[in-house]
């Protein structure tokens, strides 16, 4: 079982954080930002991770800080959990249709940390939720767990379909690149010989 225990406590977010890469996609979220739950909640599910995630942030300020430390946490989980990498798949990629929108995500657990974020949001908020936060998240994620990480949308209207393709795709696209492939369980996916 790849499951690991990640905590931070800084004057702005008090985390702890469980996730388990070989799980069934349960999630249990709570960080005071509604919106940001129901993104983790549906990343975890359709990624089939399982995902334990308790915040305590500086919302009395805007949820700038709560959303940005639950993607250094979240991307350090994933970093400790796949330690050398070794047997994974390393490449994922979905194609996720959700109502007008349509959104590639891919990643390749390379290595080496890059955010490529093709998304247009139509609007500043999608209720409480700054929608800018939404690649903070991600840019603190591939700062953690370094990889390759893209989001390119081909067509979309509403900026809560948009988000929502983001996470589920991403989880989808996360989810098939640390699933370990049969047969080649003791070897790194990199002629290099590593990928750390």
């Amino acid at each position: 079982m790849r499951t690991v225990t990640v905590k931070r406590d800084t004057r702005e977010t008090q985390i702890v954080l469980t996730l388990n890469l070989d799980g069934r996609g349960t999630a249990d979220v709570h960080t005071g930002c509604g919106f940001l739950d129901h993104m983790l909640e549906l990343f975890a599910r359709h990624g089939r991770l399982d995902l334990n995630l308790v915040c305590q942030g500086d919302l009395q300020v805007d949820a700038h800080h709560t959303v940005e430390d639950c993607g250094i946490v979240l991307g350090r989980a994933f970093h400790q959990a796949l330690g050398e990498r070794r047997g994974i798949r390393r490449y994922g990629s979905m194609i996720l249709p959700m109502d007008e929108t349509l959104m590639i995500c891919a990643a390749d657990l390379s290595g080496r940390g890059y955010l490529g974020w093709g998304v247009t949001l139509p609007s500043a908020k999608v209720g409480e939720f700054d929608t800018e936060l939404a690649k903070e998240f991600w840019l603190a994620f591939v700062r953690e767990c370094p990889g390759a990480m893209h989001f390119q949308m081909l067509a979309g209207e509403n900026t809560h379909h948009i988000l929502e393709a983001c996470f589920k795709g991403m989880g989808r696209a996360l989810g098939q690149a640390v699933e370990i492939e049969p047969g080649y369980e003791q070897e790194i996916p990199s002629t290099k010989g590593t990928l750390c």
